[in-house]
């Protein structure tokens, strides 16, 4: 086999979930992974540095390529609603490349350390939000609350996308969550009785 197969990180991605939901995570090791995919175990540290990042092939480029799109967008929308056009464009890439999301999140919902492995990937992402808005010239607390609030609305949208099996597309998934997440919003706020 060449050493540099073109095809080889998707072989692994593939065994490593196929093992993950015959086993377990946790009784699952690099070794096995490897030689289900027909590589060495060493030739298996050329494309991930552990048995978690084989779910999170490509995250990394997550945070800069959200900052890049927060960045890029017209300087007269809102700080809420430039993040959540820059999520929508992003999103709708990265849905395109994802494979296997159901078996990935299954795996992961199970998984306690990789539950949390995947928190650290939105924190960065939540960062990278936060540093681009306030390079717009947004106030750090509001570059932060917008960060957070943003990053549950992709988080939930994330969770319908995958739920909805390939049946609505991300960008329809982020819409309905922002729309939920206003007329929450606007119901508590409208039902508020003054002290």
């Amino acid at each position: 086999m060449a050493r540099w197969d073109p095809g080889t990180e998707e072989r692994l991605i593939k065994a490593a979930l196929e093992l993950y939901a015959e086993h377990g995570y946790d009784n699952v090791t690099v070794t096995q992974i490897a030689e289900r995919a027909g590589i060495t175990r060493r030739s298996y540290f050329r494309y991930f540095p552990d048995k978690r990042e084989v779910l999170f092939a490509g995250s990394e480029r997550l945070p800069t390529a959200i900052q890049q799109a927060v960045l890029a967008a017209a300087e007269t929308s809102s700080p809420l609603s430039t993040v959540l056009d820059a999520l929508a464009d992003v999103g709708a890439q990265l849905a395109e490349q994802v494979k296997n999301v159901a078996e990935r999140r299954a795996v992961i919902d199970a998984s306690v350390e990789l539950q949390e492995r995947e928190r650290t990937k939105f924190a960065a992402v939540t960062a990278a939000i936060r540093t681009a808005l306030e390079q717009r010239g947004t106030e750090t607390g509001t570059a932060h609350l917008v960060a957070q609030i943003a990053m549950v609305v992709f988080q939930s949208a994330f969770d319908q996308w995958v739920n909805a099996n390939g049946q609505t597309d991300f960008v329809t998934c982020l819409r309905v969550a922002a729309a939920s997440l206003r007329d929450t919003v606007t119901a508590d706020s409208t039902n508020r009785t003054p002290s």
